[in-house]
């Protein structure tokens, strides 16, 4: 069979394994992805020779896996070859040094060249010990490839290979086979194809003199980590968020951005897009209440200021009067008691169709962490629970119920 028999009849995966101990988690993944009918092609970088052997990787592969940029009198030019019949490059694992290349534009082997030889969308899934992780070089690195639009899926917080426990552990197969499924799925441009999806993010502020604001501890990392993976699956994104955020996170340049302060602002820039939007996803903490901020400074020797609040508008409640047929409205609540009951109470008060619980008070999950655990709740009662994983995995569990009531329409 041709090579373009073999894509025109299942998804053809370019699988790069670096030079990692977690390599041998990529023979698991190889046999995964071959499961479930996709064609894959291995690439195996020298370093990652030391670690597993191509012979494991020919044997389970759809054709032999390659190593080098020569010696290969199958196919004279292997990177452009690669690049070129590729659907998706999923590197796992994505080593600091691979990233590091990546960024670079580097093409020394053979997997490098190949990144660099197709128009493929590419998934890297790192995998290294936690200082390297945390490391400024390597963050920005993947910063600098996310802009270019490169799909980042974060590593796990777990056992390493040197006995201690921390970040930087490779996601697991099975998380990675259902990602790159959730990226193949329906159409090449993902399921949410051709649909306006607007997201809410962050904590708002609300001023009670020119210095001082009322906020509260959201980091926003949901809300981006939603408006990137919806980008991937195929979404026009728009995402409204506090301004803070614009130096702490970062999104595909093909998320439109629009950064606010109060919840007022909030509130005029999400409800004059909502009429255009297919889905409205409410993962911002906005303010409940705002205050009649001071003209000048208050001063300490002053004393503390009698402080007069008022109500500001809920957004989430004013989203489902206005909505139209069709339209899927999602909305979180962070709570930290009788959480399930409370988040189902606002599910319906608010006419929403899907909800998402955040147990604040939990470890690991809620404000200002990189991980999250959830319950999903539906209009019907029925609830799905997520349990503790990074916020961009969280977002796939999401927007994968978001895609399937815009296939039902909503309820």
């Amino acid at each position: 069979m041709t090579s373009s028999e073999h894509k025109a009849s299942s998804p053809r995966i370019v699988l790069g394994v670096a030079g990692g101990i977690a390599a041998f988690k990529a023979v698991e993944l190889l046999r995964r992805l071959r499961e479930l009918g996709y064609f894959v092609s291995p690439i195996l970088t020298p370093d990652a020779t030391h670690f597993v052997g191509a012979l494991t990787f020919s044997a389970l592969a759809s054709e032999p896996a390659r190593t080098s940029l020569f010696n290969d009198p199958s196919t004279p030019i292997p990177h452009t070859y690669l690049g070129q019949n590729a659907d998706l490059i999923v590197v796992a694992p994505a080593t600091a040094h691979l990233i590091a290349r990546y960024a670079a534009g580097l093409a020394n082997d053979l997997l490098g060249a190949t990144l660099l030889a197709s128009r493929a969308p590419v998934l890297l899934c790192p995998a290294m010990h936690s200082e390297m992780w945390e490391q400024p070089s390597v963050q920005e690195n993947l910063a600098t490839l996310r802009r270019r639009g490169v799909m980042i899926l974060n590593p796990d917080v777990g056992l390493l290979a040197g006995g201690d426990v921390g970040a930087g552990r490779l996601a697991e197969p099975e998380t990675i086979s259902n990602l790159v499924s959730a990226l193949l799925a329906e159409t090449a441009h993902g399921p949410l194809a051709n649909k306006r999806v607007l997201i809410s993010a962050g904590g708002t502020r609300e001023p009670i003199d020119p210095v001082r604001v009322i906020t509260n501890r959201s980091s926003g990392r949901q809300g981006f980590a939603l408006a990137e993976v919806a980008a991937r699956l195929g979404a026009t994104v728009t995402l409204v968020s506090c301004a803070t955020l614009a130096l702490a996170l970062d999104v595909q340049r093909r998320v439109e951005v629009i950064y606010v302060d109060t919840a007022a602002q909030m509130a005029t820039e999400i409800l004059t897009r909502t009429a255009q939007s297919d889905v409205v996803i409410m993962a911002a903490a906005v303010a409940d209440f705002t205050a009649r901020a001071a003209t000048n400074k208050l001063k300490k020797e002053d004393g503390p200021p009698a402080l007069e609040l008022e109500p500001t508008q809920d957004i989430l409640v004013e989203l489902g009067k206005r909505r139209h047929e069709g339209q899927i409205i999602v909305g979180f609540a962070a709570e930290t008691d009788n959480a399930l009951e409370r988040a189902t109470q606002k599910m319906k008060r608010k006419n929403c169709d899907l909800m998402v619980l955040n147990d604040v008070s939990a470890d690991g999950a809620g404000f200002d962490h990189p991980t999250n655990e959830v319950v999903i709740i539906e209009r019907s009662g029925q609830t799905h629970s997520v349990s503790l994983r990074s916020k961009e995995e969280v977002s796939y569990e999401i927007l994968t119920n978001v895609a399937a009531l815009l296939t039902r329409g909503a309820s």
